[in-house]
């Protein structure tokens, strides 16, 4: 089933310059930038510039181009604040409902800065 994607989202207006952001990373294809409700001491977003909904449409739908982008732009992140030594960081994206998305717009959570606890609670 696609999902339509709704250019009136938030994040879609922070990519048109409607809102503004403090922005980590921009490039061709991707834009990075600090969550306005920080979860842990870094917690960065990372969103594709195309309208893909989730991760699943990202993955279908975009272009070799903005694949190999987003994820350079989602290491490089991680590298410009800290994150890939010992301690480490958690990359998270969720997905409808049940993955609990926030935002119809494909991104990408990178969390660090301190010990985050099981991602998913045992059943």
């Amino acid at each position: 089933m696609t999902k339509t994607y709704d250019p009136t989202n938030i994040f879609a207006r922070i990519l048109r310059g409607e809102i503004p952001n403090k922005t980590v990373l921009e490039t061709p294809h991707s834009l990075a930038f600090h969550d306005i409700n920080p979860q842990a001491p870094v917690h960065v977003l990372v969103i594709p510039k195309g309208a893909y909904v989730d991760f699943a449409a990202f993955a279908a739908q975009a272009s070799a181009e903005e694949l190999v982008d987003f994820h350079r732009a989602c290491a490089q992140v991680c590298e410009m604040l800290g994150l890939t030594g010992a301690d480490g960081y958690r990359a998270i994206t969720n997905a409808g409902a049940h993955g609990m998305q926030e935002v119809p717009h494909y991104h990408l959570h990178i969390l660090g800065g301190r010990v985050l606890g099981r991602l998913v609670e045992r059943a």
